[in-house]
């Protein structure tokens, strides 16, 4: 039908312009706090790409509804500016006759959402925590990049390499330089050089032709030392496997087969995206009215503001379940239920409002 089809290709238009829109704003405020954690060392910066990537899925479910949500606002309210609304209306087709093309366009993105949401939601969150607990527990030499001071996790040393060993393959570094303080005393060694070996589990610092100062800031006491060999243990070797905890790493089956509060607050944050992204489409049909006698923007403004209102109350829903304060059937059928119901009743209202405001006027006429 020619009005189906006129609808879904403006739909798919302004969907496509409004998704590059968002989508460049999101991952260019994602690369700037990326490379932020890079330089303050939170992240590695070989891992920069591989954590825009994860990030940029991680938020697609939003921005996909945010997007759509958007378009159809968009769509219809240039239809009502154009008069383009008075002609189908004039046809007799009324603003709940949009329902239909607007979800046959929106069908594919609905389900993308869900797929985003339930499926690879937990699996880029495992990555990105995996990807993150692994720089954190690498040992605190192979945090030393040469000619730069670095600290070691616990923040009780500061080490530096002059230079890297040419043409040595064992990981032996050149040059060292570390300040430790350990309670009352403060120590500064340096050596020739230096390399790292695992005994027993443990990873230990040997270091080779050097000297050591030791202080002790109580009672002053000065403590030189030279060696041949220095040994010291700097960390226990880590396993590499990452175990993490939260629910947001979760699958579904897990999320399902462990009803724990945040497990089921986790789930119904996931739920709640698929159901949230419908009914904005349905409550982006009733806001997209507008006057075609005033050039404004106010329905966009103000289902901007719906949309934020809405995701809000999506992440207080979670918290509220996680805490146990309400149930997880509740939280969706207080929160998406009535979303649900005010979208529709909207719609209803739009399509009857002329109908209801002309009725009096022609009962009046009737008795005259």
């Amino acid at each position: 039908m020619l009005f189906d089809s006129t609808v879904r290709k403006e739909l798919a238009r302004a969907f496509g312009a409004t998704l590059v829109v968002i989508l460049t704003i999101v991952l260019t405020q994602m690369l700037i706090q990326t490379l932020g954690k890079a330089a303050d060392g939170a992240v590695a910066p070989q891992d920069v790409v591989l954590l825009l990537g994860f990030g940029a899925i991680k938020t697609m479910p939003t921005v996909l509804a945010l997007s759509l949500f958007v378009a159809v606002v968009v769509t219809l309210g240039r239809m009502y500016r154009d008069s383009e609304m008075a002609i189908w209306f004039a046809s007799g087709i009324g603003l709940s006759r949009f329902v239909r093309p607007v979800l046959h366009m929106a069908w594919p993105v609905l389900v993308l959402v869900g797929l985003l949401g339930l499926v690879v939601w937990p699996w880029s969150n495992l990555k990105i925590e995996e990807m993150r607990q692994q720089y954190e527990q690498r040992s605190d030499l192979s945090r030393v990049a040469p000619g730069t001071f670095q600290t070691s996790r616990d923040g009780s040393r500061v080490f530096f390499v002059e230079r890297e060993g040419e043409g040595d393959s064992s990981g032996t570094r050149r040059s060292v330089f570390m300040l430790g303080r350990s309670g009352e005393r403060e120590a500064v060694t340096t050596a020739r050089t230096g390399r790292i070996d695992t005994i027993a589990s443990e990873r230990q610092l040997v270091l080779d032709g050097g000297h050591r100062n030791e202080l002790n800031l109580e009672t002053g006491t000065n403590t030189h030392t030279q060696f041949d060999s220095f040994r010291m243990t700097m960390d226990q070797a880590r396993a590499a496997a990452v175990t993490v905890a939260s629910p947001k790493v979760l699958s579904m089956s897990a999320l399902i087969k462990a009803p724990t509060p945040a497990n089921l607050g986790e789930l119904t944050w996931r739920l709640g995206l698929l159901f949230g992204a419908t009914n904005l489409i349905l409550l982006g049909i009733g806001t997209s009215a507008t006057n075609p006698r005033r050039a404004s923007n106010w329905n966009l403004l103000f289902a901007l503001l719906a949309f934020v209102v809405y995701y809000n109350l999506l992440n207080l829903s979670q918290a509220w379940v996680s805490s146990g304060r309400t149930s997880m059937a509740g939280a969706l059928l207080l929160l998406h239920g009535g979303a649900f119901v005010l979208a529709t009743a909207l719609i209803w209202w739009r399509d009857h409002a002329t109908v209801m405001m002309l009725w009096p006027r022609r009962a009046g006429a009737a008795a005259a």
